[in-house]
This record gives C-alpha cells, sequence and structure tokens, in this order.
C-alpha cells in the first residue's frame, strides 16, 4: 500500500468531488487540422468535461479558463 508523503499530495476534495488540478488534455497538437475538424474536437472536450463532472469529478480550472484555454489551443 502506498502511503501519502505529504498533504500536498493527497487527493483534493471540493464538497465531495475529487478535482482534477490540471489542464487536461491538451488540444494544441490538433490545432492544425481543418476548421470543420477543430470545432468537433472543441464540441468533444466540452461533452468530455461534462461526463466528468456528472460522474463527480470537478475540475481546479474553471469553465470559462477551460473555454479560454481549448479555443487558444484549437485556434478557434
Amino acid at each position: 500500500m502506498t502511503t501519502i508523503q505529504s498533504l500536498a499530495q493527497a487527493p483534493q476534495q471540493h464538497t465531495g468531488a475529487t478535482i482534477i488540478s490540471n489542464p487536461w488534455p491538451s488540444y494544441a497538437a490538433f490545432r492544425e487540422l481543418p476548421e470543420r475538424e477543430r470545432w468537433v474536437l472543441y464540441g468533444s472536450a466540452k461533452a468530455y468535461r461534462e461526463a466528468l463532472e456528472l460522474q463527480g469529478l470537478a475540475m481546479a480550472e474553471n469553465y470559462d479558463a477551460f473555454v479560454r484555454r481549448i479555443t487558444e489551443e484549437l485556434d478557434l
């Protein structure tokens, strides 16, 4: 069994939800795709985040920052 070395390594909790602490995944690698495909990926990213949140996970990155990051990474 692995023991937690410090409090900083412990999973964070927010009203009972585990918080995913970094902006993940990155969509920057898809920047060169045609615009139509980048919009499809944008929709998929939002749907994926929603699915994680419905399972009880929370993102440390707020929704506005998430949308801003994704649109910048996909150059939309």
